[in-house]
């Protein structure tokens, strides 16, 4: 029984491994101890300087949630090189870095400087937006495209890009990094969200919007990571509100080759052998070798409707059944 997977070339020993954000800098490493049994690690998102982030408020904590609005809060490319990446090279498992940038000149230095410094993939963060027009990279296809061609020219590394989901059509996003030469996908990134404190009037955030992720983002992203993952031929790493092993399923069952886990792993680290444990006991349940076995195994009826964008105004009685049934197996706290 293997939960053994690859992933643009990276060997992983499972298809567990940490979503950008809450550990990744010198200050937060003195517990990634915890984290050994993970496949890979994702760092936080790394610019050419240093950045303080946005004003406090940063998080906020809502009923099935978390928003946070950090604004990319890092030591800089040099520092990083020179502070963190040593230790983080003593996990014993493929290091991803995220990158991040206002120009395509940014990021394509970016990967430059990590191919010299000796990582196992860069992740493009399509989540920025470009100071030359103000729109954000990954909103637009051929934007995106141009991003990631950039980075593909600059390094011979792996090159994954984390998609947002604050976009009309994920699936053509999708087809426009592949085709501009990304070896992997990885989604989603935090959902656009706002909260408000009713009686100061104000916005809960200092930035006052965020990113929201934890469970009540898991049900949109099980249903992009299918999209995408039906849209391109390169793997695809599923991500949000992963908090069990069943969460972790889903995100396979639909096309992912991996997943990724970020605001749960911040209250409880014991989540990832937790979820490890559980999908071995998956794989014995169901009498199954192999982890890639579960991989795209999602069965759909031959009479359902072929629709890549339903509507639920027009899909009649049956998402009434949906509606009801329980969909969150624990309350966030």
């Amino acid at each position: 029984m293997s939960l053994e997977t690859v992933i643009a070339g990276l060997r992983l020993r499972n298809p567990v491994l940490s979503a950008p954000g809450p550990y990744g800098f010198t200050q937060e490493t003195a517990i990634l101890s915890g984290l050994r049994r993970l496949g890979g690690f994702v760092t936080k998102s790394i610019t050419v300087e240093p950045r303080r982030g946005n004003p406090p408020p940063r998080l906020a904590v809502t009923p099935a949630g978390m928003l946070n609005a950090i604004g990319l809060e890092n030591p800089g490319i040099e520092a990083f090189i020179a502070h963190d990446l040593p230790r983080l090279r003593h996990l014993d498992m493929p290091v991803i870095v995220s990158i991040a940038g206002s120009s395509v000149a940014e990021y394509a230095l970016l990967a430059e400087r990590l191919t010299t410094a000796g990582v196992d993939a860069v992740e493009v963060n399509v989540s920025c937006p470009n100071t030359e027009d103000g729109m954000i990279f990954g909103s637009e296809p051929r934007a995106a495209a141009g991003l990631v061609g950039a980075v593909r020219h600059a390094t011979p590394l792996p090159v994954w890009v984390k998609l947002t989901p604050n976009v009309t059509d994920i699936a053509a996003i999708a087809r426009a990094v592949e085709d501009a030469g990304a070896d992997a996908l990885a989604l989603i990134n935090t959902v656009a969200a706002m909260a408000v404190d009713v009686e100061a009037r104000t916005p809960v955030l200092g930035a006052i919007s965020g990113g929201l992720s934890g469970p009540a983002i898991r049900p949109v992203a099980v249903y992009q990571t299918w999209r995408a993952a039906t849209a391109v031929k390169v793997p695809v790493i599923g991500m949000g509100g992963i908090e069990t092993a069943e969460d972790a399923l889903e995100f396979l069952i639909v096309g992912a080759r991996g997943v990724a886990i970020g605001s749960a792993i911040m209250r409880r680290p014991a989540v990832i052998e937790e979820v490890l444990d559980g999908l071995e006991a998956y794989l014995r349940r169901h009498r199954l070798r192999d982890i890639s076995e579960v991989v795209g195994s999602l069965h759909v009826p031959v009479s359902a409707p072929h629709l890549h964008r339903p509507d639920p105004v027009t899909m009649g009685p049956a998402v009434g059944a949906v509606a009801e049934r329980p969909l969150a197996r624990h309350r966030w706290r």
